[in-house]
């Protein structure tokens, strides 16, 4: 029986599916419960031959006869161990043979088969609906997470007595941890054998008939068997999720003829099959296998993302900017083999980029997933930061996934080589994941497709991936029939500003460059020429003064003198046997006055102005600005190998405005902090310029009020490898040295944003009023010149 005589009742996918070949004669087990007709007219409907038999009727040996190409097992009453009649022998033999499905008690059957035990889960459910949570994997392939699924059952597998065999593919649970939820779903580790205990022939389970659909496209009796026919399948002819020839050009029909009239395989099939080659291999790699990767994402350890989209329509040029990381291409050979990814994405961002793309591609372009993760890490802490694309040949939800994890926030999705149902999964189980891909097209037939999918960022590939040719106006070919609120992108093939002036009047909102990025010395002023901005980005720097800490602070009278001649910060010492620790009552009335002491001196300005708002800037340029209050100074508490519960106390009892770490803390420590943190590094320390923890690193020689001067061509050193890192500069400063060390430090004094002070500030061992005075007056007027 075929689907044109059945009518899909359910709010979601109501017409027929076109026949399965593969699925030509499947047998349907019934377990004498009425929910079976809704599996058969599922499966029917999703195109295949369904043949039904109560559990009592046929026998193993009949069975065997019939030579069925797939089994499904149905719900039923009763116990899996009692009640489900030819199911369970009928499993035992299949299982390996042929795709098995149960469902609800069928998935019980299953677990019983493989030595599971099935007992009451303390919970009656009849009719009702639950979250689902699953590892994305066979039935559930494609689909969101949390779908509502419906429950009729008393009994369950459990988590104690889940075979070595088996893994759970899905559950329900208030949070993630599977081993603490009700299993909804069991999958044999080799065998092509799935069950699941609720009941996705319901009309209350959404994407109950993708997932038949899923089930009734698997082949073979294992999985590895499944993935080779599906390999096979991929570089066959391919139908769309329509049920006509596909548009797109499948991978055996963009073979080019050659001169003695052989086929000869283009360079896109080429990289394909060695792609599918060495993702499958690995898969097999322990720690790296599809379940190793979904468990680290359960565990919400992926980078933080943005929307992909929205990035794309902020930019500080008239078409946002597409900067490409590219070691090279098969088209142009070896571009920049020796570039750093991360320093060139920081470049990028600087320049002006909306979105940083990076080819991961590892024979032909020479990236790798490693360049995508030390992308995203050296973003970490940029406001307005880019967005991260994975420009990879992707077939695979594997590949969206790993990226995920490494920080991308899109992925790239190529028309030409996926067949329509293809990309559609992969499509919905990017959006998953929180990221809506980039779909590339290259003909008007590929952007009906997109179009179609409802992508709202579709690329135009001007680059004709079988021939290579490029093409600068297939871009604007293509632009008639996009809708307005879609974004297209002009990929490939854009050098000047001449190639993309015609871009800019036809509504294309962004344009990606690689190669004449990735060999301009100066990216940021090559993306000035390229958009002709009329608002050139411009880094400006305008230095009133520099920040002032006096530091070692025992006396309300020294902090407020230093208030009023304007130092920025005023530290107290809170670390018990030091010589300049405060009692919590000095402390107290210290606060006191800084609080309610006015700053006096001349208004500062940050130290960094961007004049449009959509620029990415510096870390440290950014944080810097947590320090410049006008109206009265910062009371800092600075701490020493304190345990991390003292810190916290002292700022709620003081109302501290920043905490300044002097010891061996852990660098993390500076997310967990509610105010700004200040953290001390010798100069050969690691971290000191890592983004997202401290607010900034302060350089000194030593543990701090020693006076000895740090070795200026050692700061210099540090500096001159890390243009956007800015420092605190401490360790015997006083007001008759800051001009030699200004000069000492020459071409880097710029980085340096703030200059701390203890025991040049003293006299005999004291605070010397005076000395605070001299010590401030002359800083400003050393670093404002």
């Amino acid at each position: 029986m075929n689907g044109a005589d059945l009518i899909d009742h359910s709010p979601s996918q109501p017409e027929a599916a076109p026949r399965i070949s593969t699925a030509s004669n499947l047998i349907l087990i019934d377990n004498f419960d009425s929910f079976t007709w809704n599996v058969y007219q599922y499966l029917v409907l999703e195109g295949a031959n369904v043949t039904v038999y109560r559990n009592d009727e046929i026998s193993l040996d009949e069975l065997i006869t019939i030579r069925p190409t797939q089994l499904v097992v149905s719900p039923g009453p009763g116990h899996p161990n009692t009640d489900a009649g030819i199911s369970k022998d009928a499993i035992r033999h299949f299982s390996g043979k042929i795709p098995v499905l149960g469902v609800c008690m069928g998935e019980q059957v299953i677990y019983s088969v493989f030595g599971g035990k099935v007992e009451e889960t303390g919970v009656i459910l009849h009719g009702k609906t639950s979250p689902l949570r699953h590892d994305s994997k066979g039935l559930f392939e494609g689909l969101v997470q949390d779908l509502p699924v419906t429950r009729y059952h008393s009994l369950g597998g459990t988590h104690l007595t889940l075979p070595q065999c088996l893994e759970v593919s899905s559950w329900v649970a208030s949070g993630r941890n599977r081993e603490s939820s009700i299993i909804m779903g069991v999958r044999h580790k080799e065998l092509l054998v799935e069950g699941v205990q609720f009941h996705p022939e319901s009309i209350l389970t959404a994407e109950g008939r993708a997932m038949f659909k899923n089930f009734l496209m698997m082949q073979g009796g294992t999985w590895k068997e499944n993935e080779q026919f599906r390999a096979e399948r991929a570089a066959g002819a391919h139908v769309n999720a329509f049920g006509k020839k596909s548009k797109t050009s499948a991978t055996n029909e963009t073979l080019e003829t050659a001169s003695n009239g052989q086929k000869k395989i283009s360079i896109l099939d080429e990289i394909f099959a060695h792609r599918k080659t060495a993702v499958e291999a690995q898969k097999q790699i322990p720690s790296q296998r599809p379940s190793d990767l979904q468990a680290s994402y359960n565990l919400e350890i992926a980078p933080p993302q943005i929307s992909f989209p929205e990035r794309l329509r902020r930019s500080p040029y008239s078409l946002s900017l597409m900067a490409e990381i590219k070691r090279a291409s098969p088209s142009k050979g070896d571009i920049a083999l020796n570039v750093c990814a991360a320093e060139q994405a920081r470049k990028y961002a600087l320049a002006g980029a909306s979105v940083i793309s990076v080819l991961t591609e590892p024979k032909w372009f020479k990236g790798s997933v490693e360049d995508l993760r030390a992308v995203r890490q050296s973003l970490d802490g940029m406001p307005n930061r880019p967005a991260v694309l994975r420009k990879e040949f992707i077939f695979d939800e594997y590949q969206i996934l790993e990226g995920r994890l490494a920080g991308c926030d899109s992925v790239l999705l190529i028309v030409k080589m996926l067949n329509e149902q293809t990309l559609k999964r992969l499509y919905l189980f990017s959006k998953s994941l929180g990221m809506e891909p980039l779909v590339e097209v290259n003909t008007p037939d590929e952007m009906e497709i997109a179009i179609q999918l409802g992508a709202q960022v579709i690329g135009v590939n001007n680059r004709d991936l079988t021939s290579f040719n490029v093409d600068l106006e297939t871009t604007s070919r293509l632009m008639a029939d996009v809708p307005k609120e879609t974004i297209v992108c002009a990929l490939s093939g854009i050098a000047d500003m001449n190639d993309v002036r015609a871009y800019q009047s036809q509504g294309v909102g962004a344009v990606l460059v690689g190669e004449a990025l990735m060999r301009a010395e100066r990216p940021d002023e090559f993306a000035n020429r390229l958009l002709g901005s009329s608002q050139a980005i411009r880094r400006v720097h305008e230095r009133y003064d520099v920040l002032v800490k006096i530091c070692g602070t025992r006396t309300p009278e020294a902090a407020k003198v230093a208030a009023k001649a304007g130092a920025d910060m005023i530290g107290i010492i809170l670390v018990q046997g030091r010589k300049r620790c405060v009692s919590t009552e000095s402390a107290l009335a210290i606060a006191k006055v800084v609080r309610t002491t006015s700053k006096s001196g001349p208004r500062r300005s940050s130290v960094l102005t961007l004049e449009n708002s959509h620029q990415s800037k510096q870390y440290f340029e950014h944080t810097t600005n947590f320090f410049c209050r006008e109206d009265r100074s910062l009371l800092v508490g600075v701490f020493q190998n304190q345990p991390l519960s003292y810190i916290l106390s002292q700022v709620k009892l003081l109302n501290l405005d920043v905490v300044q770490l002097h010891g061996s803390e852990p660098i993390e420590w500076a997310t967990l902090i509610p105010v700004p943190v200040i953290r001390r590094f010798g100069l050969d320390d690691e971290g000191i310029g890592r983004r997202g923890y401290h607010a900034l690193p302060l350089l000194d020689s030593a543990s701090g009020g020693t006076g000895q001067r740090v070795d200026a061509s050692a700061i210099k050193s540090v500096l001159g490898l890390d243009e956007g890192l800015r420092v605190v500069l401490a360790g015997g400063l006083d007001s008759d040295n800051m001009n030699s060390v200004i000069a000492d430090l020459s071409e880097c004094f710029s980085q340096v944003v703030a200059v701390d002070v203890s025991s040049g500030v003293e006299e005999n061992g004291s605070q010397s009023l005076e000395k605070i005075q001299e010590f401030v007056k002359a800083a400003k007027d050393a670093w404002g010149r």
